[in-house]
């Protein structure tokens, strides 16, 4: 097995093979999230105002995402897990852009197969893997606003490719490391309103789902739906 690790969006765009786009903080969390609290279908979008023209199509979707780690006006939810984690989805379909997540899966044009990553639901994109066992395994860290790379999505990419590849990989030392550097600005006072403290517990509740995120690439728009594992 080939495992190969890249960055942002170019690095999408050069993924082959059964391929992790991973945003740890925090699309790929609320996903699981959301996904767990019942929600039939995610439609991931790069573009805001085709997110506003689905909704506008389709009156009973639900539009959930962000620009500069904030809500846009019109949507009825940001992209944090806490602020989605009561939320009743049973049978709605959910449209989500981000700043870096989304625009990762829709940059994967060369992939065979597309899985979300994040800490989540780590073992089960792993178990996933190793059943499917490809030939190229690409992990993508999409950064910060798919701009840079930040410490959770390379320690996602580093997990996932350690536990493929038999290493020991110590997460209590990836935790801590992260709460130092990218996750600190989750503790910030002036941040709390659309990225609370509990979104850093939410997104590193490590193995929290045994279900992946597949991105369907058969239709019109990506469609991701969970599979079991």
């Amino acid at each position: 097995m080939d495992i190969r690790i890249y960055n942002l969006v170019e690095g999408a765009r050069q993924a082959r093979g059964l391929t992790v786009i991973i945003d740890v903080f925090r699309a790929f969390s609320l996903e699981c999230y959301a996904m767990s609290n019942g929600a039939a279908a995610i439609i991931p979008v790069g573009d805001i105002n085709e997110a506003y023209g689905l909704k506008k199509e389709n009156p009973d979707y639900i539009l959930i995402g962000e620009r500069n780690e904030q809500m846009p006006e019109g949507f009825d939810f940001g992209n944090s897990p806490f602020h989605i984690l009561k939320e009743d989805f049973t049978g709605k379909t959910i449209v989500h852009t981000t700043s870096a997540g989304t625009q990762g899966l829709v940059n994967a044009i060369h992939a065979d197969e597309i899985l979300t990553g994040s800490f989540v639901n780590a073992d089960a994109i792993i178990n996933y893997i190793r059943l499917k066992n490809p030939e190229i395994v690409s992990l993508v860290g999409m950064g910060y606003s798919a701009n840079y790379p930040v410490e959770e999505d390379v320690a996602c990419a580093e997990y996932i490719a350690g536990e493929l590849k038999g290493i020991p990989v110590d997460f209590t030392a990836m935790v801590d490391h992260i709460k130092k550097t990218s996750g600190a600005r989750f503790f910030l006072d002036e941040k709390q309103h659309y990225a609370p403290r509990e979104d850093f517990d939410l997104c590193l509740n490590l193995n929290a789902f045994n279900f992946v995120l597949k991105a369907d690439k058969t239709t019109d728009h990506l469609r991701i739906k969970k599979i079991e594992i």
